[in-house]
């Protein structure tokens, strides 16, 4: 059976490709939006994963500054490894975090960030921008694991603000 992950745009998982530098939005700081800067942080985050280098490292190595949110993501992301695996393995029911396809375990790790260390983005905003990416990059599955992982963490983080949107 082939597999199931689906093609990333040009560059390395896709999300790094830079896309996120233009645009108007409400991304702060360096234009796109907060849509653009999670797929930004996310292409870091695997540039991180995947060179064995801290995301501060790819960071500094950008050509091109990325969005402030982006950078708040990723940094906030790896300086939190543990703190969010815990709480991904916790809620994964039947899944270990370092068995999870990388992408998967990167989308989970950001929502976790977003749900626990910012409170300005709304829950139902972080599992929705997620479960959206794993649609988009990831297996056929992952947008239904990221989502229900991520729901029953919201709950524990934010009751009253777990509202997810529901995924097809």
């Amino acid at each position: 059976m082939a597999d199931s992950r689906k093609p990333a745009p040009s560059g390395s998982p896709g999300p790094s490709s830079g896309r996120a530098a233009g645009g108007g939005g409400r991304g702060g700081g360096g234009g796109g939006t907060r849509r653009q800067a999670r797929e930004r942080a996310l292409g870091l985050l695997y540039e991180a994963v995947t060179k064995g280098v801290p995301a501060v490292e790819v960071v500094a190595a950008q050509p091109a500054a990325p969005d402030p949110f982006a950078v708040d993501l990723a940094t906030g992301v790896w300086d939190n490894l543990d703190e969010l695996d815990e709480l991904i393995g916790r809620y994964a029911k039947g899944w270990r975090p370092e068995r999870m396809p990388v992408l998967d375990l990167m989308l989970l790790r950001m929502g976790c960030y977003e749900l626990a260390h910012r409170p300005d983005v709304p829950a139902p905003a972080a599992i929705s921008e997620a479960v959206e990416l794993a649609q988009r990059f990831s297996t056929d599955d992952s947008g239904r694991f990221v989502n229900g992982v991520l729901a029953r963490i919201a709950e524990e983080l934010r009751p009253g603000d777990s509202r997810p949107r529901p995924t097809s």
